[in-house]
């Protein structure tokens, strides 16, 4: 168990202006003055990752520390009651680690010892895996911060790893062109844990970690609490320079409202301090965290079901159970990962997906084998997807996504129907989520009167393509080989 440390990080952070600021504190300015930077449209494609103290139990997902004190009822991200009795992390626990009283999630950080965690063997993997950007986690709901901290003592290079988790990615990173950026998740870490005097988590030695807040489940965020996450924000963005700053969900409720302008002024007026352009990724729930125009849109686990003219992304997992490693991880297929990105991006999206490490730094097989699996599709297909634009349509075919967050499980699997358009000057890329069963296509959208077509290959093929152009559209003869395994793209130069 962990003893009380030094008060050394009790400081507060704020805000020194010497001159004038561009981005004033408030949604006028920030509207006025904001514009969403060309890169991160042309990127498409990058890595998240979920690694913490919570892969140590490797249990449920990385909500293990929230839902492991969840003895009688358990609650939503929301604080809405879901169901009664308890929790099925909260009995394993209980029957694995012992009471948690004695054995609370602080006592997993000593055994979170991230031994095998390789920077420049993640980067590299990353970068096989086609990826543009990379956001590491920085701080997730649990309050540990995986980077040398300078306002809590419940960091990585303190405690733990006893390593700037964060700071080696960045370095090896950047090394090798990569973007970078960190998430935070710590709005919500006022409400994760369930405070009960059965448990440590109302112990006040361990506050800085488990929160202030008290019993009362809707009891409001604190002036204190409001402070603490502003600093720990503030020292992020100084001390690494993100050019992606990710926020999750419960910055959104009203009792940030007046953080929301002041951190997005304060991030975009450093960018320029910095002499870059930097954006926020935001995750909106239940309000309007972000007035449209002021940060990239981003939906969890969902997609949008047609073309949004403003950039915007998806975060997804790899694992269909969990963002962090769980002994039961279930993987999504490579062959579904690269529909959705095609999908995504034909709608002017970009997809961030996340991996989840061993506590002891390493990635399994399988999702490096998925990665390795996207990367060698990019390699083949990346003209088709990065530094694209939408077309004036995003497809066509049967097969209708649903909109919204964690609505990914509802959408039907592509069929050999269903065409994704993007372009890139005077060539138009049609993607075919499977081959043709008849091995042929029409292409409908693409018709003589309005489009005419010169010339058509496939991306990875040297086959000389049969084809031909009307008023109803565009037919194309298969090669006698397919070129790979996943969606094949037809190049048609206009």
């Amino acid at each position: 168990m962990l003893a009380c440390g030094s008060k050394k990080h009790n400081k507060t952070v704020s805000i020194k202006s010497e001159k004038a600021q561009v981005f004033e504190p408030n949604w006028e300015s920030i509207k006025k003055n904001y514009k969403d930077p060309e890169w991160f449209n042309k990127q498409k494609f990058g890595i998240f990752i979920h690694w913490g103290a919570y892969s140590v139990p490797a249990f449920g997902s990385e909500w293990y520390p929230r839902q492991m004190y969840m003895d009688t009822a358990t609650f939503t991200a929301q604080l809405n009651f879901e169901k009664i009795g308890p929790n099925p992390v909260y009995t394993h626990h209980k029957k694995t680690w012992g009471d948690q009283k004695t054995f609370g999630y602080k006592d997993f950080i000593p055994m979170f010892k991230g031994e095998k965690f390789n920077a420049a063997e993640w980067i590299d993997l990353f970068k096989k895996a086609g990826a543009k950007y990379v956001i590491p986690v920085a701080d997730h709901h649990d309050g540990f911060a995986m980077y040398k901290s300078h306002t809590t003592r419940w960091n990585s290079v303190d405690m733990g790893p006893k390593r700037d988790v964060l700071g080696e990615l960045f370095k090896e990173g950047r090394n090798q062109g990569l973007i970078m950026g960190a998430s935070s998740h710590y709005a919500f870490n006022w409400s994760f844990y369930n405070k009960k005097d059965h448990f440590d988590t109302t112990d006040p030695q361990y506050a800085d970690l488990y929160s202030t807040k008290g019993k009362n489940l809707k009891e409001p965020v604190s002036k204190e609490f409001k402070q603490r996450w502003w600093d720990r924000t503030v020292d992020l963005i100084d001390n690494y320079q993100p050019d992606i700053l990710w926020f999750d969900f419960y910055l959104d409720i009203p009792d940030y409202a007046d953080m929301r302008p002041k951190i997005a002024a304060y991030f975009y007026n450093k960018g320029i301090e910095w002499g870059k352009e930097v954006v926020i990724n935001d995750k909106n729930f239940d309000h309007e965290a972000f007035p449209e125009g002021t940060v990239i849109y981003d939906l969890e686990r969902g997609k949008l079901p047609g073309i949004r003219k403003l950039p915007w992304q998806t975060d997804t997992s790899i694992g269909k159970n969990s963002w962090s490693y769980v002994s039961n991880w279930e993987s999504k297929t490579a062959n579904q990962l690269i529909d959705d990105l095609v999908d995504i991006v034909s709608k002017n999206g970009n997809l961030l997906l996340n991996v989840g490490p061993k506590a002891d730094g390493t990635i399994p097989e399988d999702q490096k084998e998925i990665l390795l699996q996207i990367g060698n599709w990019l390699s083949i297909n990346g003209d088709a997807i990065y530094d694209t634009k939408y077309w004036k349509t995003f497809g066509e075919g049967p097969t209708e996504v649903n909109k919204g967050h964690h609505s990914e499980g509802d959408n039907k699997d592509f069929t050999g129907q269903d065409i994704r358009f993007t372009q890139k000057g005077n060539k138009l890329y049609a993607i075919m989520m499977a081959w043709p069963t008849n091995n042929s296509v029409h292409i409908k959208s693409v018709k003589s009167s309005e489009d005419k077509v010169s010339n058509v290959k496939m991306l990875g093929s040297n086959a000389n393509l049969k084809w031909s152009q009307d008023t109803n559209g565009l037919i194309v003869e298969m090669p006698t080989q397919k070129p790979g395994d996943y969606a094949f793209v037809l190049e048609l130069t206009l």
